[in-house]
């Protein structure tokens, strides 16, 4: 599979390209339609895997792509669940050492699905709107 744009820079998904006009899919919402050849050029540099994945919303892509372990996905839903940790509280409830907890925030918070918090005079974290969104759609 390849991927095309049009005029507009819209990045689709090629399906079908006949004589005159190609049949291309949105992925991001999944919609075909036929388009003339002559508006569609190749979207060199996008991946057509990745332009897929847009048909997942981006928040919850993040959360994904970050939380590549059951346990990673755990500490976010736990997050999600309670609200705001204090790290004393992640690293006495959970069997994570604290080397995994530090490497566990940093990435999240790299993706922007959690940032620092005060919990009760501690440093701790919460989860940002894209994070609470992005674990809110995978819980449904």
């Amino acid at each position: 599979m390849r991927t095309v744009r049009d005029g507009d820079d819209h990045t689709y998904l090629l399906v079908k390209r006949s004589a005159e006009s190609s049949r291309v899919r949105d992925p991001e919402t999944g919609a075909e339609e036929y388009l003339p050849n002559e508006e569609l050029e190749p979207a060199d540099g996008t991946d057509p895997l990745e332009a897929a994945a847009r048909a997942v919303p981006e928040h919850t892509r993040r959360v994904l792509t970050v939380a590549r372990s059951e346990r990673s996905l755990g500490l976010l839903c736990e997050l999600h669940e309670r609200g705001p940790l204090p790290v004393r509280t992640v690293l006495s409830e959970y069997d994570l050492c604290e080397s995994d907890v530090h490497g566990l925030f940093t990435e999240f918070r790299a993706a922007g699905l959690v940032a620092e918090a005060d919990v009760h005079g501690e440093r701790g974290y919460e989860l940002t709107d894209a994070g609470e969104r992005g674990v809110a759609a995978l819980r449904e």
